[in-house]
């Protein structure tokens, strides 16, 4: 297996939610961080967090063609976006959290639901599902989207490679062919190389059997950096 590789800064994560105010989840009753203070906050720190995106953000920004949400009204739109996907996929085994210190959202596509076993053909059974998180992003335009594939440790670190390259294409594509233009996705295969459950080799482990969907919201001062970066 491969070290595992990080997408954000954990530093820069705990500085920003430790200037941000408190929330309570209406659903869970749960103390968190305000994502509508932390997207009034912008600068460095919200650029570092959301550095991660697969090939960098300026020019896919650029060529995404969004125009951004407002700084001041992205945490709410998260949090509308959020509660929505996990009213449309309970049930399904599909898992919705936030990520990158609460700056963007992942969905977590279960194995085994959203694939048969070796397979990187979608179940039919769970195209219903994956619709719903495809006019997810429809309906909130101002995002990018990365698609990351994942395996367990069974198997050789070829073969592993190429199966998780080949699942979060076949989700990329399955987006994209619900209306989700193509210019705001890029996918990647990590293989075995991020396990969820650290295991060491040859271990059946669902939880590391994977496809994750990052959703990063684009604020309107993304959108000017990135023009200005030109």
């Amino acid at each position: 297996m491969k070290k595992s590789r990080w997408l954000i800064s954990g530093f820069a994560a705990s500085a920003l939610l430790a200037t941000s105010a408190c929330v309570t989840d209406p659903n869970t009753g749960e103390k968190k961080a305000s994502r509508t203070a932390i997207g009034g906050i912008g600068g460095a720190v919200a650029g570092a967090l959301l550095g991660g995106l697969i090939g960098g953000k300026t020019g896919r920004i650029i060529g995404a063609g969004i125009g951004g949400v407002a700084g001041g009204v992205v945490g709410y739109k998260m949090d509308q976006q959020i509660k929505e996907l996990k009213e449309q996929t309970a049930g399904s085994g599909v898992d919705v959290s936030e990520t990158d210190g609460g700056q963007a959202i992942l969905v977590n596509l279960p194995d085994g639901v959203t694939f048969a076993t070796g397979s990187y053909s979608i179940s039919p059974s769970f195209q219903t599902t994956l619709d719903k998180v495809a006019a997810s992003m429809v309906q909130y335009p101002n995002s990018l989207i990365d698609v990351y594939g994942h395996t367990d440790t069974v198997g050789s670190t070829a073969s592993n490679q190429v199966l998780s390259e080949n699942r979060a294409r076949a989700v990329a594509n399955y987006l994209i062919s619900r209306g989700v233009p193509s210019s705001r996705i890029r996918w990647y295969g990590y293989g075995e190389t991020q396990l969820k459950v650290q295991t060491g080799d040859n271990v059946n482990q669902p939880a590391n059997r994977r496809v994750e969907i990052k959703i990063v919201p684009i604020t309107q001062e993304d959108v000017a950096a990135a023009k200005a970066a030109q």
